[in-house]
């Protein structure tokens, strides 16, 4: 890539339009450039092939795509696909394509690597490498759309609970999401999205000022302050005290129920004492708890939870009148469930 070109997916409608009238073409192309990024997916100026190829051959020559291109893909016995991705950097990310009841789920990455160095989390183990522009973000929810119409089933949701943290990207990621929601965009639900955080109080509150209508979940794995600062070091500075009052605040302007991602590791956060911390917290906002089955992480030491312990706990929390899911993991033989990417053997 010539270090003069421009990232294309990064221009707006009025700087492409500038650029082509500059040159001696239509300004009106501009539009038919945007519709071919954000509508069909496009990333390659060849594939836009209602535009001269003169055109075509100008815009490569001053533009380029930060685009994806699948290095790896795994397909698990449940059906699962976990696709690495190499950028345009070199660098690589991982997203998993997730079957259900005749629909598919996409889980996303934002950023290359992670920072937070969550205990439990391969990604963790990475450290951080930067964040993903929101055109890496957009293609990995395209090229799931793609896929899940090939096999002619809906993609109907997407999840950032893949690799990074999204708050810690919010302007790429807002931005990717406003382009898979827009109507001249992927023109999909924003309630069909789910934006996963370890916690970061000043991104929540962010979120709730600019009214985002697709849905919060919050990785907590504790209500214990000594426990979840050795699960998740970003709790030093951003305590269960700071988390809980952004979240009221999110509620209160967005009218919104996030969710708490919490998961059972076996003699460590799994006992009922465990839950009755847990159910002592979530009185203080409407909140949905999903219970996540641990994912075993070579070298972490951590140990799935038994079932007991599980079944305990959840009837615990019901008998609280929480209102509780169970995620069943998938994926789990191609290192696809959560926790477990790590992108690991990119070349």
């Amino acid at each position: 890539m010539e270090s003069t070109k421009q990232n294309i997916r990064e221009a707006s409608l009025q700087k492409i339009s500038d650029f082509l009238t500059t040159n001696g073409e239509k300004a009106f192309r501009a539009k038919q450039i945007l519709q071919w990024i954000w509508q069909r997916g496009a990333t390659d100026f060849e594939e836009m092939t209602n535009l001269p190829k003169a055109t075509r051959e100008m815009l490569a020559g001053e533009w380029f795509f930060d685009r994806l291109e699948a290095h790896r893909v795994q397909t698990a016995t449940d059906g699962t696909v976990k696709t690495a991705w190499r950028l345009h950097d070199g660098e690589v990310v991982e997203s998993v394509l997730i079957p259900g009841n005749r629909k598919f789920t996409v889980c996303v990455s934002s950023q290359v690597g992670c920072k937070l160095g969550c205990k439990f989390c391969a990604t963790g183990t990475l450290g951080f490498r930067r964040n993903l522009t929101r055109g890496e973000i957009f293609q990995q929810v395209a090229e799931a759309r793609r896929e899940a119409e090939r096999q002619g089933v809906p993609l109907s949701n997407i999840v950032f609970m893949g690799m990074g943290e999204p708050l810690l990207n919010y302007d790429n990621v807002l931005a990717a999401i406003e382009r898979i929601t827009a109507e001249d965009g992927l023109a999909m639900s924003p309630y069909r999205i789910t934006l996963s955080t370890a916690g970061i109080p000043a991104g929540i509150r962010r979120l709730a000022d600019e009214s985002v209508r697709f849905n919060l979940a919050v990785s907590l794995h504790s209500a214990k302050e000594p426990v979840r600062n050795s699960l998740m070091p970003v709790n030093k500075a951003y305590p269960l005290r700071d988390v809980a009052e952004s979240l009221k605040y999110f509620v209160e302007k967005t009218g919104t129920r996030p969710t708490f991602e919490y998961l059972l590791l076996n003699s460590i956060n799994d006992s009922l004492d465990d839950a009755k911390a847990l159910a002592v917290y979530c009185r203080q906002f409407p909140i949905k708890i999903n219970i996540i089955e641990y994912n075993e992480v070579e070298g972490s030491g951590f140990r799935h939870s038994p079932d007991r312990n599980r079944d305990e706990f959840v009837k615990y929390l019901e008998n609280c009148h929480m209102v509780v899911n169970v995620r069943r993991s998938k994926g789990r033989d191609i290192d696809a469930a959560c926790g477990q990417l790590a992108a690991r053997d990119p070349r």
